[in-house]
């Protein structure tokens, strides 16, 4: 056999011991240890599409927090002088003397079909026209904003005009500055419209005298102009709407209603929900079973039948706001799926080994859920708040755009796209505005909801 073993060698002493010295070439740790937390928001800042939504969350809050005391113009404010005017239109307003009746006495009959008396301008548009058939009753103007074409959409009905009135007359009805087709068509028997007509397009330009702009603050004194000179009239960047109220105004307090459902309402209704599915997925058997019987029913109650349950309860009148019924509505109807979520989450959790461990040393219930259970759920929360919270603006949108949510004039940008819609094809502006806002808020909400899923998944870092 081998050699035996001699008893010396199986001693050991200090000297049998090297320390080891960690040579240059060896690789250390590569980034220093982070907690749960820590590691998400290095993983989320990774995500440039999240970093971006949440700049862009954070724009809007801005907007609507700091925008109105910045910007300082109310919304309810009519600017009679601009209606319907789109972005950077044209603002300018000459000075003329203050307006002096027509003087009818002094027109003569046009020789040469429909023709002005003057010049066409925001305060009149008088016209004079050609005499027509010996037989005509009587003459009768109309007003359009497009050219009459063989279908004889005529427009605006002004006013008729008998004979022995003479062939003139004079519009003032809610001029603007643009482009208008006169016509003037002959009237036979009983005032029937015959197929003799005649018609002109004008370009109506917009005056102001010198007392009407010291009285809207567009000069100090009437002395610091003179007939014919320019004016600018108030600015409105993003334009006014069908009633001359300012778009970025309105789209700011519409930013206040929209995001204080959408953010408020979620809160209420995720913390309901983190609540009630906490308590029914820690104890469990026949109690979890008719909680979750109840979150089931409460989910099939028809959202917008409640809606109007509840606007009719609380007395909401047409032309009032619908906002505390629609926020009620959303936090009684809308917070099982986060008791579901949460719930399913508990279930796992309380399966766990330092669960147990908490247990035998004595914690109480609400400890284990307090200290133990809904931190280690935080994440899944914290996503299902970011995807509640688009949720719930597009919900408010979408009952405002129908009628059935915030009612006007209280702005919101779902009655404010209602309100633009009708209006979508002569001023598009009304509609895109709060259109784009929506969608621009949902996106960025979902884009940053799913960054955070990322980020706070904990089996996403076991694929770096």
């Amino acid at each position: 056999m081998s050699e035996s073993i001699q008893q010396s060698d199986l001693v050991l002493s200090p000297t049998s011991f090297k320390p080891l010295v960690k040579e240059d070439s060896e690789q250390g740790i590569s980034r220093p240890s982070l907690s749960y937390w820590q590691d998400a928001w290095r993983r989320l800042k990774e995500n440039t599409r999240a970093i971006v939504s949440l700049y862009i969350i954070l724009g809007l809050l801005a907007f609507t927090v700091l925008g109105p005391q910045i910007w300082g113009a109310s919304g309810a404010t009519s600017d009679v002088d601009q209606i319907s005017k789109a972005p950077f239109a044209n603002r300018a307003a000459t000075i003329v003397e203050p307006f002096e009746p027509w003087d009818q006495s002094k027109v003569t009959a046009s020789n040469n079909g429909l023709q002005l008396d003057g010049d066409p301008t925001t305060q009149a548009v008088r016209l004079v026209w050609e005499p027509m058939a010996a037989s005509t009753n009587g003459y009768r103007i109309y007003r359009n904003i497009y050219p009459t074409g063989p279908e004889r959409a005529l427009g605006l009905p002004l006013g008729e005009v008998f004979p022995s009135q003479g062939t003139y007359f004079e519009d003032r009805l809610d001029l603007s500055p643009t482009y208008y087709y006169y016509t003037v068509v002959a009237l036979g028997d009983k005032s029937r419209e015959t197929q003799e007509f005649q018609s002109h397009e004008f370009d109506v330009t917009r005056v102001i005298t010198a007392d009407e702009a010291v009285e809207k603050n567009l000069i100090e004194s009437s002395s610091d102009v003179a007939v014919g000179d320019e004016v600018m009239l108030a600015w409105h960047p993003l334009g006014t709407d069908y009633l001359g109220r300012d778009m970025l105004a309105r789209l700011m307090e519409g930013a206040q209603v929209s995001l204080f459902i959408g953010i408020v309402a979620p809160l209420i209704y995720v913390l309901i929900g983190i609540l009630y599915g906490s308590t029914a997925g820690f104890i469990g058997g026949p109690l979890d079973q008719g909680m979750m019987r109840f979150a089931d029913f409460v989910v099939a109650l028809p959202f917008l039948l409640f809606m109007i349950v509840f606007k009719i309860a609380f007395g909401v009148e047409s032309g009032e706001s619908g906002v505390l019924p629609m926020l009620i509505a959303m936090v009684v109807l809308l917070w099982p799926a986060t008791a579901r979520l949460v719930r399913g989450q508990i279930l796992q959790i309380r399966e766990e080994g330092y669960i147990d461990a908490s247990r035998l040393l004595g914690a109480k219930s609400s400890y284990l859920i307090g200290r133990h259970m809904i931190p280690n759920t935080m994440g899944v929360i914290l996503v299902t708040l970011t995807f509640a919270v688009p949720s719930a603006i597009f919900t408010e949108a979408f009952l405002s755009f129908i009628g059935m949510g915030v009612a006007p004039p209280t702005p919101s940008w779902g009655s404010m796209c209602n309100e633009g819609l009708k209006t979508m094809n002569s001023t598009p502006h009304e509609l895109i505005f709060p259109a784009v806002l929506i969608s621009v808020t949902v996106l960025a909400f979902n884009m940053l909801g799913d960054g955070l899923r990322d980020a706070l998944d904990a089996r996403m870092r076991s694929r770096e």
